[in-house]
């Protein structure tokens, strides 16, 4: 199965161009022609995704834009490219807060005045700061937990809906030829990151700005998340890695930890024998749904800020037909905008419906505020807490420390 980007960076640093102008870049204007705009892709998996971005550019009346596809890690060439005159005009991505701080990104506030209310909240938030718009979301990735029906009902579990009830069905449902869940092959730190920590009530920061996990419940919460390795519950080592549901098709895991994505292949081969669940919540916590959004962006540095902003509103905003095209004719996501997410008839359904009912209700995505750093130092520690059984508590305090100095950090740059 071939990954989307739209989920995981591929790794490398190569950089290919590949225009809908020839080769043209976007930088130069032909006199009396129409502007020349350089629009940035990250390399998607999904084969026609290329040549429909092309085709949404060439339909754009008052520019000639140049679809850039960028293999290699996308993210770092974007954040170096926007400190140069040669970057992109519009560009694919989730500006951060150093970007918009540091004045790299366009304000884009207006492009959303009468439809901000129709773009999911989840994904619209990441790309506010200080109450402007800096990112148009362009759809929507989601994970959830895939689980196999019949091998539950052989095993007389039901579907799981507590944090405890994951672990005592993982280690039911594990027998010498099937485990009982698979989060990945490090045992899930790489993948879960912070929904243990929303299924426990709690938010990676607070919405006053403040470390959103500096509680008893945060320990208690991912001891748990260790028990599944400790019960030998997990599958570790498999063929492909949790974005890949080669596994759970296979008959290696019972459940699965996986993304949107992989629900056509699912059903396709499994037909209806399988089901999809959030993360179940633990304690006094509620269901978390992991979600995230590339969206468009405009560069400071471009020479035709105007046009590049109108371009972003034509495509991202008025062309809900190039939108929904856009998330569900190449590859399975859920677009930005919660009225094409409720129309769309491959949405409208069985485990898709369901998929897009739990976004709605149960999605989060990584706040702004959450800086690279932050997210290493809380990647090492919940690594260290599921394999190597570390003390949650004392790898949490830890935590909490970094996380509140660069929480004064970034306030003392705004």
């Amino acid at each position: 199965m071939t990954i989307s980007r739209r989920a995981l960076l591929a790794a490398g640093a190569a950089a290919g161009l590949l225009t809908a102008c020839g080769s043209n870049t976007g930088r130069g204007d032909d006199a009396g022609a129409r502007p020349r705009l350089s629009q940035w892709y990250h390399q998607y998996g999904e084969t026609g995704t290329e040549q429909a971005v092309e085709r949404y550019a060439a339909a754009y009346p008052k520019a000639k834009v140049g679809v850039q596809w960028r293999p290699g890690n996308y993210d770092q060439q974007t954040a170096a490219a926007l400190l140069t005159g040669s970057g992109p005009d519009v560009f694919e991505g989730s500006p951060t807060l150093d970007q918009i701080q540091g004045g790299q990104v366009v304000d884009l506030t207006d492009l959303l005045d009468g439809v901000k209310d129709d773009f999911n909240p989840a994904v619209l938030t990441p790309k506010t700061y200080d109450g402007r718009i800096w990112g148009i979301p362009q759809v929507i990735d989601m994970q959830l937990l895939y689980y196999r029906r019949s091998l539950l009902s052989d095993a007389g579990v039901e579907p799981p809906d507590t944090l405890d009830a994951l672990v005592d069905a993982a280690a039911r449902l594990t027998t010498k030829k099937v485990k009982g869940l698979f989060l990945g092959n490090d045992g899930g730190a790489g993948v879960l990151g912070g929904t243990p920590l929303y299924a426990a009530g709690l938010q990676l920061i607070a919405g006053d700005g403040k470390v959103g996990f500096d509680d008893p419940a945060a320990a208690r919460t991912l001891a748990k998340v260790h028990q599944l390795y400790a019960d030998g519950s997990l599958l570790l080592g498999a063929p492909a890695d949790w974005s890949d549901p080669s596994a759970f098709l296979q008959g290696l895991t019972a459940m699965q930890w996986s993304g949107l994505w992989a629900l056509p292949q699912v059903q396709k081969e499994l037909g209806d024998d399988f089901g999809v669940l959030p993360f179940p919540g633990d304690g006094a916590g509620a269901p978390a749904v992991p979600v995230g959004a590339y969206g468009a962006a405009v560069s400071a540095r471009s020479r035709h800020q105007d046009t590049a902003k109108d371009f972003v509103k034509w495509l991202w905003v008025e062309r809900t037909d190039y939108q929904e095209d856009f998330a569900l004719s190449y590859g399975f996501h859920i677009p930005a905008r919660v009225s094409l997410a409720k129309k769309a008839g491959k949405l409208r359904t069985g485990a898709a419906a369901e998929a897009v009912r739990l976004t709605t209700e149960h999605g989060y995505a990584q706040p702004l505020l959450w800086t690279p750093a932050d997210q290493t130092a809380y990647q090492d520690a919940l690594s260290r807490i599921i394999r190597g059984g570390a003390n949650p508590e004392s790898e949490l305090r830890a935590v909490v420390r970094k996380v509140s100095a660069e929480l004064d950090r970034v306030r003392k740059k705004s």
